[in-house]
């Protein structure tokens, strides 16, 4: 008897999980491919969704590992959303380990974000030698809130595939939150105002998107191509472009070179801004409109 006892409890724990499972059941289980993402389904779906991130705040979303432990995230999934435009390609590997057939690109729970989101198109050739360009374009585009109306519809879409029971509300969630938002964006208009047409330098550029809403303008970036870590070279020339020009701001992401970012503010003058490249990212930037409100505080203050 003594040896059946695991087999029981065994037993008893699957019980057990189907019973919560059950107690969920009316919650669409979502699965996002980078928090930005997360945040916005959260504030469309509200508590009809259960939503999680296969990459965090600070990681660099470039470089996610295949873990199974993503794998079994998918598995249990109804609905992913990723972000496209090649920035989040690991998702690839993880849906083939998963063999979660509704997550599949075409099923009624894939929804790529990107779709209907004017994109910055790169600039000059395309190729390899030119470091990791996305040819699809810039794929940082949550950084823009503009950009989360049509994010947000494309969400609303994917949940309503899901659950149609719940699209009134679904709808109706959304529209609540894209208030809110435009009424933060007339504060972050008015925020960054006084320095609008200001030059800034980033490491990455991870936040084109969010230097153009503004009025500001990206002067150059700490690497030397993208993903590619800065030459010797290339650092003295930027460091004499920031003299020369008199720019105030180097901004980086949280995952970023900080010696190298570092190395160019104070060769040139400038401010080191840690600027948050994600939901969550850095301290105090756990919902969407935070991350905003972060980013948009630090440039403002720093450029003024």
């Amino acid at each position: 008897m003594q040896r059946l006892t695991p087999l029981l409890l065994a037993g008893v724990l699957a019980l057990g999980l189907v019973a919560g499972g059950a107690g969920a059941a009316s919650k669409v289980k979502v699965v996002a491919s980078l928090p930005d993402l997360k945040a916005l389904t959260e504030a469309v779906g509200g508590d009809l969704v259960d939503v999680d991130s296969l990459a965090r705040g600070p990681q660099n979303a470039h470089d996610i590992d295949v873990r199974p432990s993503l794998m079994v995230k998918l598995r249990r999934a109804d609905l992913l959303v990723r972000n496209g435009l090649g920035l989040d390609a690991w998702v690839e590997p993880l849906l083939m380990g998963a063999q979660n057939a509704q997550l599949f690109p075409g099923s009624p729970g894939y929804v790529d974000a990107s779709v209907g989101v004017r994109i910055l198109a790169p600039t000059g050739p395309v190729d390899r030698s030119r470091g990791d360009v996305h040819p699809e374009g810039n794929p940082h585009y949550t950084l823009d809130p503009a950009n989360a109306a049509q994010v947000t519809q494309n969400i609303v879409d994917g949940l309503k595939r899901i659950a149609p029971e719940n699209a009134l509300k679904f709808e109706e969630q959304r529209r609540a939150f894209l208030t809110r938002l435009d009424e933060d964006m007339a504060r972050w208009q008015k925020a960054m105002e006084p320095v609008r047409g200001a030059r800034v330098v980033t490491y990455h550029q991870t936040f084109d998107y969010l230097l153009n809403r503004f009025g500001l303008v990206l002067a150059g970036s700490v690497e030397d191509k993208p993903g590619i870590p800065p030459s010797p070279g290339h650092l003295a020339t930027l460091i004499r472009l920031m003299k020369d020009e008199k720019i105030k701001v180097v901004a980086a992401e949280p995952w970023a070179d900080q010696k190298a970012v570092e190395l160019v503010a104070r060769g040139s003058g400038a401010r080191a801004l840690v600027l948050a490249s994600a939901v969550g990212a850095v301290k105090g930037t756990d919902t969407y409109t935070k991350m905003i409100d972060y980013n948009v505080n630090g440039l403002a203050g720093a450029l003024k």
